[in-house]
């Protein structure tokens, strides 16, 4: 006979729910459930190994998540997560992530219709494939996604965009809004302001020139996250005292290394790996810039904002939820490397002296400080909380809605 509550997280890649989710398992956990967690193991992404599930009282089920929607894989993940959920008799399934999204709220259905079971299923959509201007092939899977809206109870968005958009799906429960993963802006302002931030750990630990401004992006080198449009841009900005430190690693690292030797930027570029101190990092640069070309809600801009850093992105989904142009950074048009390199030129010189730019600098830093209180973690968990307790006690459902 099962014993306890017990509550399923499903995530493709295993590190997503350490690097991401660990809020929510707290939640759960503080609750009175036992939390399981399912993915593929063996397909390593945000860090090097497993080791941060070590002491969290999770309980690991290897399942074989793949990428594609055509691979072997999804019949194989299908037939083991069934088994799971028979096994386990789970009380509730949190899925995040597109494919473990869908072949884990197929599995609960097919569950649902065998054991009888009532269990909510809730899916966390931490940016829809389909999207305004998004390539005609991502829109496939808005039929997936409006179908199986269904089968979840709650769905949950994390930008305006996709929200307004899920409202009117045929959702089983209710569509919800979050405002992200819930950022620890304590561990940032406990460290004070922009100065005295010893800022020479940073230049000696990468060969930084104390007269080097610091421009900073985070994240995994893919495609997506397009990297190579500021190597191009710092070719065109090679008369400017500038140092562009890349934090991540990835699949195409070696072929942006490869980029900056052709253009000679050795000297103007760093990469500096996988970055474990990102909080550090970020307090002690001077410009956070994030070239992506598809965002649900990007946690590095984020830690930028709470780290007080302004911001030079592209208009996109997401960003446009963080990030007011001219007030906490600015927003461009494209992803033109002249047009990032125009938006650095503004940023640090554009006709005025050094010391006013960086009260300017400093100024939409402080903008995004404030502006992130909004996506502060108390108040994502809190709503989180909520969220929870409606699909575990239906007689809250009234109160939620108020």
């Amino acid at each position: 006979m099962k014993q306890g509550k017990k509550a399923l997280i499903v995530t493709r890649v295993s590190g997503f729910l350490p690097q991401f989710e660990m809020n929510n398992v707290r939640i759960l956990q503080e609750m009175g459930y036992q939390v399981h967690y399912a993915s593929n193991f063996h397909t390593i992404v945000y860090g090097k190994d497993n080791h941060r599930l070590e002491g969290t009282g999770i309980v690991c089920h290897p399942i074989d998540f793949g990428r594609s929607p055509f691979s072997p894989q999804v019949r194989r993940a299908y037939g083991q997560l069934r088994h799971l959920l028979e096994e386990e008799q789970f009380d509730l399934i949190h899925c995040h992530m597109p494919m473990s999204g869908v072949v884990a709220r197929v599995a609960a259905q097919a569950e649902r219709r065998r054991s009888g079971r009532q269990v909510p299923v809730l899916y966390t959509a931490h940016g829809l494939h389909f999207y305004t201007g998004a390539p005609w092939k991502n829109w496939i899977y808005y039929p997936v996604e409006r179908y199986l809206a269904r089968y979840t109870d709650r769905l949950i968005l994390i930008n305006q965009e996709d929200y307004q958009r899920a409202s009117h799906f045929p959702v089983r429960g209710k569509v919800e809004r979050i405002m992200g993963i819930g950022i620890d802006l304590e561990k940032y302002e406990k460290d004070g302001d922009l100065a005295g931030r010893g800022r020479s750990d940073l230049r000696e630990r990468f060969g930084i020139g104390r007269e080097q401004s610091i421009l900073v992006s985070v994240g995994e080198l893919t495609k997506r996250k397009n990297n190579r449009v500021m190597i191009e841009a710092m070719a065109l900005l090679r008369d400017l005292p500038m140092t562009y430190l890349i934090c991540g690693t990835g699949p195409l690292e070696e072929d942006l290394r490869q980029r900056v030797r052709q253009l000679g930027l050795e000297e103007q570029i760093r990469f500096a790996g996988y970055v474990t101190d990102v909080k550090e990092v970020l307090q002690q640069a001077d410009c956070f810039v994030f070239p992506s070309l598809q965002e649900g809600l990007p946690v590095a801009v984020m830690e930028a904002m709470a780290a007080g850093l302004p911001v030079i992105a592209t208009r996109i989904r997401g960003i446009t939820d963080l990030i007011l142009d001219s007030k906490g950074g600015y927003l461009l048009e494209d992803w033109q490397p002249g047009h990032y390199a125009e938006g650095i030129r503004r940023m640090f010189q554009e006709g005025r002296q050094g010391r006013e730019k960086e009260l300017q600098r400093r100024r939409m830093g402080e903008w995004n400080r404030k502006r992130l209180e909004q996506f502060a973690r108390p108040v994502v968990e809190e709503k989180m909380r909520q969220i929870y307790a409606s699909v575990t006690h239906p007689q809250q459902k009234e109160e939620e809605k108020q």
